[in-house]
Formats: C-alpha cells, structure tokens, sequence
C-alpha cells in the first residue's frame, strides 16, 4: 500500500508517544493507537527519575540503564518544552531519602551501603543536616540521606507535551483500541501498551497495583518542602513528591492484584507514613485517591526489542515502576534499531529472548535454518527509510 505507514505504535502512555516522537523526528511516517492517551500507568504515577533511590540488590543491568535514561533528562524535558512551549514539571532539587525509627534507619543504611558499593551518588546525612535541608521534616527521623542526582517530573504534563512534540513531528494519532496485532498495517510496528501488551504478544507482562493519595497545600501555595522524599515509617516505605503548583503525591502500594479499587487501609498506611515523616500534611487538603497498574515482569526490568519470528515487531514495554524515567532511553533505542536495524549494547539485557522457550522442532522450526540475529526482525527497507515491496500488506498473526 502507498500510503503504509512506516512505524505503528501501539500505546500513547509517555513510552509510546516518545518513540512515535522520536521516529517522526526522524523522517518516518507514524501512527499511534490509543483510545486514550496518558491514561495508563502514567495518569497515576508520581514522575520520580530515581536512578538511585531505586537501585536495588541484584539489578545491575537495571540500574545501568536507569542511570542512563536519567542522565539524558535534563535535555530531554528542555527539547521537549522548546519544540511545544509546553512545561513538564521537571525539577532538579534532589531526593532525601530517611528512616524515622532506628530500625527504619539501619534497613535503609543497608540499601544505602550497596547504593554506595556500586559507584552511585549517595550522601549520608544527619538528622540535624536532614533539617536544614527541609525544616518541615518531623523531629522523630533518625538520619538521612541525599540521592542529589534523583529528580522528578510530572506525568500529566508530560502526556500531553508528548504527544503534541509527536503530531507536529508528523506522527497522526489513530484513536482505536488495537485487540491483535493482525489488526496494525505497517512495516514496523511498536507494541508500547503497558500491561496490555501481554495479550497482544504473548510476553510474561502483569498487573502490579499501586495505589496512590494526592494532597494540596492549604490556601492555593507551595508545599512546605523542597526535595522528593523517600522514607521508612515504622516500616512503612513512602515517598511524597512536591509539586510547584501545590500538589503533594504520597504513594505508593505494590500489590499482585489486577484491580484498579483504592481501599481505605492503603490510604490510612500511606497518609499514617507520610505525616509521620512530615507532619504538616495533617493540614493538607485531600484531593484525590487513585490506583493504577504497572506492567510488571518476571525481573523487574523492562522488554526492548525484536520478538522472536515475529517480523517487523517491537516490543516496548513491562517497565514497571520506572516507566517515566526510562521513557528517553527506551525511545531513543527504539527508535535506532527501527532506523538502523542495529540494536545498541544498552538494549542487550532486555530483549524479548530472555523469556524465550526452545522451540519445538516441526514445520514451522527447522533446527537446519538457524535463526537470524534478533535486528533481523527490523525490516531493512525501514532502515534505508524506504518500503520493501516484497513485505506483505499485513504483519502475520498474533492471537
């Protein structure tokens, strides 16, 4: 078909609408299929870019990647508001991470410890330190530490400045909800729907509950404190996120559960944690209580890349809690392998394959035909910018 287009994502959460951003950038025509854009994962998330507060034992592939994805976003949130005149929120002051009890304070001293083992930017501090930073911390918290590098920015701007930095870049946005992937005609298509993308390909993507509470400062101002918070409360993990326009997000739960219902015990647990750390919220307007659903995976770590005798399929998805802070990288490599056909070193340890299953040897797996590398799966017409006249009209089948 002549007007086939070259690249369809799937998904219009932050990931989707940057790859479609970044491949229209590039010179390729782009639609993305959503019924609603942001109104995923993102609607609810908090927008912590915390490479290093969410360092964790035994993800070191992760953290690298995180790390990355982090250092690109000061230039990406400044080329993102200069090609839409729109701001995202973000914010660089940093993130103080605190225990209230001295329990509290030695399970994060052994975080930090490790944090600290692996090269990251970790600054202990103590509790009269902590203070100066953020007076309004309770008197209670036991000690600290800084995460300088760890920012934030706010997801229900991004959405938006996202997906208009897309349509000006010539990407069109088809407001359908895609069931199979037979349903896509283009030459590459982007499977970037979330928790979604399980029916859809087949990959080990599920639902992590989180519930959040979001307050408002009283009489229309700032909140009384700067820096994100990240703390343990009588054991409780919490993190509180300042907004400039008065808005405090206090989350979050994790729960293996597929529902989106917000329960009175999560919000008691959070708001009990958060005023713990700093008292003043007890004054702060309630104004919203929401949960939403991360696409969860077996390793905590996303899935980048080519399927597996799927031609022409990308994946894009199961980024869990770091879906905002990876939402650069993540489009940024897709974007090059649609463009080059090369997949960057950084993509190695996320590929679809590390789910894979032998294959049962049969017609359609001849053990005598080894399987192409994995940029196979990108058409080669795609990355000249170019159509292969020998593809077919229609991707193959996926139900």
């Amino acid at each position: 078909m002549l007007n086939r287009p070259d690249v369809a994502v799937v998904g219009a959460g932050p990931v989707g609408l940057a790859i479609a951003w970044r491949c229209a950038q590039r010179g390729l025509r782009v639609v993305v299929h959503d019924p609603a854009p942001g109104s995923g994962a993102s609607h609810v998330a908090a927008g912590m870019l915390a490479p290093v507060a969410e360092a964790y034992f035994g993800e070191h592939e992760l953290t690298g990647l995180l790390t990355a994805s982090a250092a690109r976003w000061p230039a990406f949130a400044a080329e993102l508001t200069a090609a839409t005149g729109l701001d995202v929120g973000y914010r660089s002051e940093g993130t103080l991470m605190v225990g209230l009890t001295a329990d509290d304070l030695a399970e994060a001293r052994r975080l930090w410890a490790y944090q600290q083992g692996i090269g990251l930017p970790v600054t202990p501090l103590r509790p009269s330190a902590l203070r100066d930073r953020e007076p309004a911390l309770a008197p209670r918290v036991r000690g600290g530490a800084l995460a300088a590098t760890d920012h934030q920015v706010d997801p229900r701007r991004l959405v938006p400045a996202l997906r208009v930095a897309a349509e000006r870049a010539g990407a069109t946005l088809v407001p359908v909800a895609v069931r199979s992937l037979s349903d896509v005609d283009a030459h590459v298509t982007v499977v970037a729907a979330g928790c979604g993308a399980a029916a859809l390909t087949g990959l080990p993507v599920r639902p992590v509950k989180g519930q959040v509470v979001r307050l408002r400062a009283p009489g229309g101002g700032a909140p009384g404190f700067r820096h994100v918070i990240r703390g343990y409360a009588d054991g409780e993990h919490v993190y509180l996120v300042p907004r400039d326009d008065g808005e405090v997000v206090v989350g979050a739960t994790v729960e293996e559960r597929s529902d989106t219902d917000v329960s009175a015990g999560a919000v008691l647990r959070l708001l009990r944690a958060a005023v713990d750390l700093l008292p003043e919220l007890a004054e702060y307007d309630l104004v919203e209580t929401l949960a939403g659903l991360r696409p969860g995976t077996p390793d905590n770590a996303p899935i980048l890349g080519p399927l597996a005798g799927r031609p022409g399929v990308l994946a894009a998805t199961g980024h869990h809690r770091h879906g905002i802070v990876l939402t650069p990288v993540t489009a940024d490599l897709i974007a090059e392998l649609v463009v080059t056909g090369a997949t960057d070193p950084l993509l190695a340890p996320f590929t679809p394959a590390r789910f894979a299953t032998p294959p049962t040897v049969g017609p359609a797996t001849d053990p005598a035909t080894p399987a192409g590398p994995a940029t196979s799966a990108v058409p080669a017409a795609v990355a000249r910018l170019g159509h292969d006249p020998s593809a077919p009209e229609k991707e193959h089948t996926w139900n």
